[in-house]
C-alpha cells in the first residue's frame, strides 16, 4: 500500500449540520476493501491550540472547567480555538492570556496533533510557554475557569493516573516532561 494514496472513494457528500464552529457531512463511500459504506465527518472551523506554561520554578498552570459535552469537570492545559488563517502561535498567546492572565517571553512549538482523526479533521498545535509574566485573565462568556498552579511533575502524574483525560493536555504535558527530562 502506498501511504500517500487514498484507498477510500467518496461517492456522495452532503452537509447535514452547520454552525459557526463545526460542519457535519454524511458521505457515501467505497471502503479500502472495496465494499460500500458511509462516513460521518465533523469538519472543525478552527484549529485547536494548547499551551503548557512553565514558570522558572518548574510549575505549570492547569485550567479547570466543567465540560458540557462530557458532563464532567476537567483539568486541562490552557487551550482553545484558533481561527483558520491566523498563525497558531498568535492564537496560543491569546489563549494563554485569556485563560491564565500570563504573557510569555519565550515560546517553543512542541507539536502538531490530530485529536480524534476517526471522525473529525481537527488539527491542533501545542506550545511550551516560558518566562511568564502575570496579568489579568479575560475568559470568554462560555468559560467559568479555575487556574491551578502545581509542579509540572504533579501534572504529569495526573496524566499517568488518569485524572487528566483531555488528549491535547496529555500530549502537551508528556512532551514537555520529556523535553525537561522528567
Amino acid at each position: 500500500m502506498n501511504e500517500h494514496e487514498n484507498p477510500w472513494q467518496t461517492l456522495t457528500s452532503r452537509t447535514v449540520y452547520d454552525n459557526p464552529w463545526i460542519l457535519v457531512r454524511h458521505e457515501d463511500v467505497i471502503n479500502p476493501g472495496g465494499g460500500p459504506g458511509l462516513y460521518g465527518v465533523v469538519h472543525m472551523k478552527n484549529k485547536a491550540i494548547g499551551v503548557v506554561p512553565v514558570d522558572a520554578q518548574g510549575n505549570t498552570y492547569l485550567v479547570g472547567q466543567y465540560r458540557y459535552t462530557l458532563n464532567e469537570y476537567s483539568w486541562e492545559i490552557p487551550e482553545g480555538g484558533g481561527p483558520i488563517g491566523i498563525e497558531p502561535l498568535e492564537s496560543a498567546k491569546r489563549e494563554l492570556k485569556e485563560e491564565t492572565g500570563f504573557t510569555a517571553a519565550r515560546w517553543t512549538s512542541i507539536g502538531r496533533i490530530h485529536l480524534s482523526n476517526s471522525v473529525t479533521d481537527e488539527e491542533g498545535f501545542m506550545f511550551l510557554a516560558e518566562e511568564l509574566t502575570p496579568g489579568e485573565t479575560a475568559p470568554e462568556e462560555t468559560e467559568d475557569l479555575r487556574v491551578w498552579k502545581l509542579p509540572l511533575a504533579e501534572a504529569v502524574a495526573m496524566v499517568i493516573d488518569g485524572r487528566i483525560t483531555d488528549s491535547m493536555s496529555i500530549a502537551g504535558l508528556l512532551k514537555v516532561a520529556r523535553l525537561r527530562g522528567l
